[in-house]
């Protein structure tokens, strides 16, 4: 045989082999995975920023601070809570079951803790909780941040009902009790 009767057979070979075939329209290999278009990308990451800062800030706003003096004393009852509930906050009597100390934190991390303790609270049903704030004198005689901030917080905050500040013993000025509405969870029997 010669070459080119090899070259014959095998290019008779390979006709047969691809009969029936057709050329690929496209000139690309398919990933399986959808083409995203470039536009449409930039968007979706500007709404996942968007959405992220709207989260943070979890409708606790800043834009009107009640300002309050150090050694001042918080009161604040939501419509429907009881003159006797405010009295026995304030007393004392309603016993605290979760604290925590936000004193010295950033305006912005003492919300962020606020929001996911009082969350955290309501969610496992506790009834009254302490949040220190401090009191905070500046020797430049402005108002205490903290105390301001979450004096204005908590009045904003969907599940707190009511609050006041602490006894001396829990805190005085610088922490109050919060009473926090709950939630009826399914086969609960009080």
């Amino acid at each position: 045989m010669n070459q080119d009767q090899d070259d014959a057979d095998e290019l008779e070979l390979f006709r047969q082999a691809t009969q029936g075939v057709r050329p690929i329209q496209v000139d690309q290999a398919d990933t399986g995975k959808p083409r995203v278009d470039p536009a449409q990308l930039q968007s979706r990451r500007a709404r996942a920023v968007e959405g992220k800062q709207a989260i943070r800030v979890d409708g606790l706003s800043d834009q009107f601070v009640i300002d309050v003096h150090p050694e001042e004393e918080l009161a604040w009852a939501a419509n429907g809570v009881q003159d006797s509930q405010l009295r026995r906050l304030k007393s004392g009597q309603i016993p605290f079951d979760g604290s925590i100390d936000l004193h010295g934190m950033t305006v912005d991390r003492a919300r962020d803790l606020l929001w996911e303790f009082i969350d955290e609270a309501t969610r496992i049903e506790v009834r009254c909780v302490r949040i220190t704030h401090g009191k905070a004198q500046r020797k430049d005689g402005r108002k205490p941040i903290l105390k301001s901030h979450v004096n204005t917080w908590l009045r904003q905050h969907p599940k707190v009902l009511a609050f006041t500040s602490c006894l001396p013993r829990h805190g005085g000025t610088g922490s109050v009790y919060v009473l926090l509405r709950r939630e009826m969870l399914e086969g609960r029997d009080d």
